[in-house]
């Protein structure tokens, strides 16, 4: 099993990005010490509530139980020198630190690496903020939505729309906070993995609006390779995709292969308007979408939703219904993989997301419920003291700086986005990732047509592949060979972790099943990545990133108030897997450390972007009624939108948290608004909010968004611009932190790549290497790791083994 008993975890800051981080800790055993203020985390108002619940009530708020499981609560109010005192003293008795605190109060309360790393170096402090702590814009203020923008999310939210006048439109939820705490899981995973092995601490300064910006997919590369501004508008690449209506409800349906679409044309019957030339192929087909689409509608509409989905998947074809919350909690493949979580919200006995992986050994559970407030002051204060390490300063002369996976060794068997994206995030930290692929099925992000005008159009080439290969080396192996199995066997007997992405049983299907890969090698961990999991009655259904948004129930909370529901922008459960397999293998290197034991980490898709929809459904499961749609509001903040400005495509996105922000806003853009008795507390201007957001939108209209934003941050307004990836390319923050990585590649030349989310303090920075050409490293591996001769790989290669 995988256990993280006997680390001690401190979390400060509140909202949903720390705690979320600590969560994934404290769910596989980690001690998690959770400081709020007098009043309490922010999220315990939030809600939502029981329909027989006190709204008044600190206890009782759902999505607070949801981030705040097996933690402890101790109120310290570090406005106060004495709570400052006892806050340091804390610190010395725990591993790490998590926390979201802006970059001024770090530096208010000294919780600044070099306060804490002479007293402690082998903390591990990991901080989490919109922009990272250096940088011109280092002290900005975000919400939520602003971070969703100021990655480049929003702008492409909802996809394919046909609205040019609405709005970019946020992810529902805190979709962007969820992936920064998750960049802050599986990064404090990994430092304490160092921590332990070396007596070496870590700072991680990660920036919400870098890791927005690393989950952008193909958008980045079609930019810096041909200077092409993906948006929500136009259509697909990939034809047919979307949302079609059925009898009873909605379906998602996406084609990405030519067989797929043939296996399609034998479901509808062969019907002869898919013979005709305009429909062949799929350039055909996303040149005369529209036409597809009316024939498609029409045949669509004479089905049933979960009659057309389980009959296409007997064929392989990704279908997805469009859940609602109510359908989830008792779906039969969710209850047959132990994903439905009983938890209880005052006398409310409820469902809620379980474990983000299955993992067969166990060591994932709910052992407590949320904590009261400050119900464990009196035990952490007589704990504390006994477990205090010495005043004095400790040696902290610097060590060599290394990356904190340095020495784990990753055999990467995943292709396109899931299992790439995390292997991507275990080279950033320093892990050497062998990627094994070839040329008889070449990887589909090689595949992939983002190429420069200036350069080949070869499988070295795409940019959709350069930018997910970066840091990793390329093994050419043909895996149809029993010779090939043979030498992957080899390879594994010296690996730390093997990484796959191929549909459940094919692993079984070429003897590499976890038994066998278990047996050669005791210590190794797997991650297995699959649409549906392993287990259960659809695993072996097919599934891609863009449907899990679908069937998980968060396009159906996405969406304006008074439309349909929508897709998310991006393949979600590609990233959403892919670091949610990051999170668990991080923590199998560190509890292998204790047993000797490795593990088998079973990673769904669906489950992976199920836990993120956690409103929704607790909103379904506390009040009995589905969580209506509400574009880029928020249930609670107001005034909170995206807003037109004066230049060409230009949008703002600006937020008031409280009534002094509000203020504060009135006094830039309407002084008389002040006073007015329908905006003067969040409640009233949430009545009001209709007019409110008329009246503000008026006069941003007059505004250009770069202006503006400057104006409302020195004011202390949270405000960002919805950016595009031409934004992102260009914007000082992110070049002050060397996000953007431009390493010469040995066919495509020096192009901007999307870097790290992240800064050491210790380990190194920056990307490693440029993505390989196939087979680039296969002397290396099979010298290094098996002692081939020369002459071998020369006979290997004739064979066709080695292509």
């Amino acid at each position: 099993m995988i256990s993280l008993s006997g680390l001690r975890i401190l979390e400060l800051g509140g909202g949903v990005s720390a705690p979320w981080a600590t969560k994934w800790l404290a769910d596989l055993g980690a001690d998690v010490i959770k400081i709020e203020p007098p009043g309490g985390d922010p999220v315990r108002k939030r809600g939502p509530f029981p329909k027989s619940s006190n709204k008044e009530s600190l206890e009782e708020a759902g999505f607070f139980h949801y981030l705040n499981t097996n933690k402890r609560s101790l109120v310290l109010d570090l406005d106060l020198p004495a709570d400052r005192i006892e806050l340091t003293s804390i610190l010395k008795t725990v591993d790490a630190v998590v926390h979201n605190l802006s970059a001024p109060r770090i530096a208010e309360l000294k919780l600044r690496w070099a306060d804490l790393k002479p007293l402690h170096p082998q903390l591990v402090l990991c901080a989490m903020t919109p922009f990272g702590l250096t940088g011109p814009r280092s002290h900005w203020r975000a919400e939520e939505i602003n971070t969703a923008h100021a990655g480049g999310w929003a702008y492409l939210v909802p996809g394919a729309s046909k609205k040019p006048r609405q709005p970019p439109l946020k992810a529902a939820g805190h979709q962007a906070d969820f992936q920064t705490g998750t960049t802050g899981a599986f990064s404090t995973l990994a430092a304490l993995f160092r921590a332990q092995r070396t007596g070496s601490g870590e700072h991680i300064d990660i920036s919400g609006q870098a890791v927005v910006a690393s989950m952008l997919e193909a958008a980045v590369p079609y930019y810096t390779y041909r200077e092409e501004v993906v948006d929500r508008f136009g259509q697909r690449g990939l034809n047919p995709w979307g949302i079609y209506t059925c009898r009873d409800g909605l379906i998602f349906l996406m084609i990405a292969e030519e067989d797929q679409w043939g296996r399609l044309i034998e479901l509808m019957g062969n019907p002869d308007w898919a013979q005709l030339e305009i429909f062949k192929k799929t350039n055909d087909r996303f040149l005369n979408a529209d036409a597809l689409d009316i024939f498609l509608e029409e045949w669509i509409a004479g089905w049933k939703v979960h009659e057309l989905f389980h009959e296409g998947q007997k064929r392989r074809i990704c279908f997805a219904p469009v859940t609602e919350m109510s359908e989830l909690s008792d779906n039969e493949h969710l209850k047959a993989r132990g994903f439905l979580a009983p938890q209880k919200i005052g006398d409310a006995e409820i469902i809620v997301p379980g474990p983000p992986y299955r993992l067969p050994a166990g060591g994932w559970g709910l052992r407590t419920k949320a904590p009261r407030l400050d119900e464990h002051g009196p035990e952490i204060r007589a704990e504390y003291e006994p477990l205090r390490r010495s005043e004095d300063p400790q040696d902290s002369t610097p060590k060599e700086a290394q990356r904190p996976l340095a020495g784990v060794r990753v055999l990467d068997l995943s292709w396109v986005w899931a299992g790439p994206y995390c292997t991507l995030q275990l080279a950033h930290l320093g892990a050497e990732v062998i990627k094994v692929e070839s040329e008889t099925r070449p990887d589909l992000g090689r595949r992939l047509p983002i190429y420069a005008a200036d350069t080949p159009h070869d499988l070295n080439s795409s940019g959709y592949f350069n930018q997910w290969g970066q840091g990793k080396k390329s093994l050419a192996l043909n895996l149809a060979d029993d010779k090939g199995i043979s030498i992957l066997k080899e390879l594994m007997a010296d690996c730390d972790v093997v990484t796959e992405n191929f549909a459940s049983g094919v692993m079984d299907r070429l003897g590499l099943g976890w038994e066998e890969l278990s047996r050669i090698n005791p210590r190794l961990i797997m991650a297995s990545i699959s649409g549906y999991g392993q287990t259960g009655p659809w695993s072996h259904y097919s599934a891609y990133g863009p449907a899990t948004p679908p069937i998980s129930g968060l396009s159906a909370l996405t969406g304006f108030a008074d439309g349909p529901p929508e897709e998310v922008g991006l393949a979600l459960g590609d990233p959403a897997s892919g670091l949610t397999a990051a999170v668990g293998i991080c923590a199998a290197l560190i509890s292998r450390e204790k047993t000797g034991l490795g593990q088998h980490i079973d990673i769904s898709l669906w489950e992976a972007t199920s836990i993120l929809t956690a409103e929704g459904w607790l909103h379904q499961q506390l009040r009995g009624e589905p969580r209506p749609r509400m574009g880029n509001r928020d249930p609670i903040m107001s005034p909170h939108g995206c807003y037109a400005t004066s230049d060409e495509n230009g949008w703002i996105s600006i937020a008031c948290a409280n009534d002094f922000e509000w203020q504060s806003l009135c006094q830039i853009f309407a002084p008389e608004l002040a006073n007015d008795s329908r905006f003067m507390t969040a409640l009233q201007r949430k009545d009001n909010e209709d007019e409110l957001d008329r009246i503000l939108g008026d006069w941003v209209a007059g505004h250009e968004r770069w202006d503006l934003t400057e104006r409302l941050q020195k004011a202390g307004i949270a405000a960002f611009p919805s950016a595009t990836t031409e934004d992102l390319a260009h914007d000082p923050q992110l070049k002050e932190r060397a996000y953007f990585e431009k390493i010469p590649h040995p066919t495509v030349g020096s192009r901007l790549h999307a870097g790290i989310p992240w800064r050491l303090s210790e380990g190194s920075n920056g990307v490693q290497n440029h993505a390989p050409l196939l087979g680039a490293h296969t002397e290396e591996v099979l010298i290094e790791r098996l002692g081939a001769s020369l002459d071998q790989i020369q006979k290997w290669r004739e064979s066709g083994l080695l292509t």
